[in-house]
């Protein structure tokens, strides 16, 4: 008996010291994760990953702690490390929108393609974030030209510079008196909380043959440089003697929170004490600056208010007095809703950037801008890393910047040298029909005039037919346009033709100069009063009047219609099958036909050009209808011309 009571003693003895134990370990891990939300809040995320890390053993909710791991390697830009910890959270059921999104944007960032693909696919579709959701269908849809981008491996040799590179990170090179002018977080200071690394200085080593084995000295930029701020991304004029570099995110709460440019001067052999740019936003991250070769505009990056996404690049004209212009935003054609930044302007002019918002092979990539429109540079310039930072010393060789897989730190610094590129030039060749009703067949129309858009509907150039109707264009490489001809008591004629996607790689390429030719038919269809043509694939939801996404994008091409055909007047019908009552059917169906009309409307059709109305069963193309497909012909939507307007 006395044993059996020492047991019973020894085990609740043991039970309370387990109970003990859990109950600290909890209470610790809390305090862990009380201390990291301290230091996220103050975008301190590598310490704040660390207590997080702490705390993740014995947190009662891990799949919270592991989305703040997560997003703490995000928001230091190291997405592809946060990976893991997204799924981490997932897979434990946490459930924030966010997740998902950036989820699958590790994932490509990792070049997990296809698993990243199926992630911002199901987002795009359940999502209930209109942001999150606009930027995961955006990338879906950038997803559609990655094969494209793959077979487009561009002729480069690159190079990583070990001799250069350290644990820590190097970018933004820059050639200045024949030294390669570069940033990099090494030395032995005190440590950015922001990722762990130390803070970023300006530094500068003379060039030499092969930069990756040289061991020139390198020397910092002690008269720009300061102590526990960042100070990087130098660009200078022509004449090197006016540089604007970037400086801040001190990582303490009462220091510098933003990225700011300064200004300083080269005179008596000595840099002048840097000043802050008028054209900087207080509120705002101004970053990334370049001058274009003649210094007469400098071009940056900024996120402040009013621009088209996170970081957007913007110019300023540089006046003869040295003096700054207005920022303007380059547009929609160079910025998307992601972000745009590290700009470079050649020897040539051709102006480079760094995007994530374009169709890429990772987070961000490398592009050359060729008629207006960024061009991604392929492998292997580009990979499922981060790729920035490019500089050319002339027009085959330069450097650039990577945190790709294999390499030495961080970021490193990467020498490439482009061979001789095989030219393409695009052609359209095109044909002009014309088709009366009732004709067996369709007519060629020579002397026809045919012009040329560009996506936002700007006439580029025009032409007419031959005496075979035949005429061609000449196009820009990933480019877009409208072929368009009018002809009069005729539907104008129109048609989408590209030439993005359509580059051979160089390894395809015979010739120094190859043509790649695109056809194109266009067909003047006369316009016929009172004569039904259906709307194919307007679908709706059962007993349902609302425009479904599908049924929209053909609907789009009716607005089409509308708009380049403003001469004419429609009635717009809907029908059903003949299942149900005639009078159900007919309210059904007028209900259908408005919700059509009132959609072309909202995009900029006029109420007077267009009447709906609903026939329900009374007008079928197949009467007595047996199959499901007899009925589905006579679900339809369709329009006929009511008014044309001489």
């Amino acid at each position: 008996m006395l044993h059996t009571n020492q047991l019973t003693y020894t085990l609740k003895h043991l039970c309370l010291l387990a109970v003990i134990a859990l109950i600290v370990s909890a209470c610790g891990a809390t305090q862990q994760i009380g201390k990291g939300d301290k230091r996220f809040e103050m975008e301190q995320y590598d310490k704040a990953i660390e207590y997080y890390k702490g705390a993740l053993a014995n947190a009662g909710n891990p799949g919270e702690v592991n989305y703040k791991i997560a997003e703490s390697y995000r928001l230091s830009n190291r997405l592809a490390e946060a990976e893991p910890f997204y799924k981490a959270a997932l897979d434990a059921g946490f459930k924030k929108e966010d997740a998902y999104y950036y989820y699958g944007m590790a994932l490509k960032a990792n070049g997990n393609y296809e698993e990243a693909l199926n992630q911002l696919q199901d987002y795009a579709r359940i999502g209930t974030n209109s942001r999150l959701k606009g930027l995961a269908a955006r990338e879906v849809e950038n997803f559609s030209q990655l094969n494209d981008i793959m077979r487009g491996t561009q002729a480069y040799e690159i190079q990583n510079l070990t001799a250069l590179n350290t644990e820590g990170s190097e970018f933004a090179p820059y050639i200045l008196n024949n030294e390669l002018v570069f940033s990099s977080t090494r030395g032995s200071g005190k440590a950015y909380l922001g990722n762990g690394e130390g803070f970023i200085d300006i530094y500068a080593t003379p060039l030499s043959d092969s930069m990756a084995e040289s061991s020139n000295p390198i020397r910092k930029f002690d008269q720009v440089n300061l102590e526990d701020i960042h100070d990087a991304m130098a660009t200078f004029t022509n004449e090197g003697r006016t540089m604007v570099f970037a400086r801040g995110n001190e990582g303490t709460k009462k220091g510098r929170q933003n990225v700011d440019l300064f200004v300083t001067y080269f005179r008596s052999n000595a840099w002048t004490e840097p000043k802050l740019l008028t054209i900087n936003d207080p509120r705002a991250w101004d970053s990334s600056p370049a001058f274009s070769p003649d210094g007469k505009t400098l071009y940056f990056s900024s996120d402040r208010k009013g621009g088209l996404g996170g970081n957007d690049i913007y110019k300023v004209e540089v006046g003869e007095n040295g003096r700054f212009g207005s920022p303007e935003n380059l547009g929609p054609d160079i910025n998307t809703p992601g972000n745009e930044s590290f700009v470079h302007v050649a020897p040539d002019g051709t102006l480079y950037i760094a995007s994530d918002g374009l169709p890429g092979l990772g987070n961000l990539d490398l592009f050359r801008v060729e008629n207006g429109k960024p061009v991604n540079m392929g492998a292997p310039v580009n990979s499922p890393g981060d790729d920035f930072s490019i500089y050319f010393q002339n027009t085959t060789r330069g450097f650039f910047s990577s945190n790709r897989e294999g390499g030495k730190g961080g970021d490193d610094l990467y020498g490439f040298v482009k061979s001789q590129r095989k030219q393409v030039n695009f052609y359209v060749d095109g044909t002009v029909y014309l088709r009366r009703e009732g004709a067996k067949q369709q007519t060629i129309v020579p002397n026809q005039l045919v012009v040329l858009q560009n996506e936002k509907g700007q006439k580029i150039k025009e032409t007419t037919s031959d005496a075979e109707g035949k005429f061609s264009f000449a196009l820009d490489t990933a480019s877009t346009y409208s072929l368009i001809s009018e002809k009069a008591g005729f539907f104008t004629a129109r048609q989408r033709i590209t030439t993005t996607g359509k580059m051979p790689s160089q390894d395809q390429l015979t010739e120094d100069v190859t043509d790649v030719r695109l056809t194109a038919t266009l067909v003047l269809n006369e316009i016929v009063k009172e004569k039904p043509i259906v709307l194919e694939n307007i679908f709706y939801d059962f007993d349902k009047a609302n425009i479904r996404p599908d049924a929209a994008v053909e609907l789009d091409k009716l607005v089409e219609i509308l708009e380049d055909n403003p001469n004419i007047s429609i009635e717009l019908s809907s029908h059903t099958d003949a299942r149900g009552s005639d009078i159900y059917n007919l309210d059904l169906s007028q209900r259908r036909a408005e919700s059509a009309v009132e959609y072309i409307i909202s995009k900029g059709i006029s109420r007077s050009r267009i009447t709906a109305k609903g026939y329900g069963e009374t007008r079928p193309v197949v009467r007595n209808a047996k199959t499901e497909q007899d009925h589905q012909r006579n679900r339809r939507t369709e329009f006929k011309v009511v008014r044309i307007q001489e």
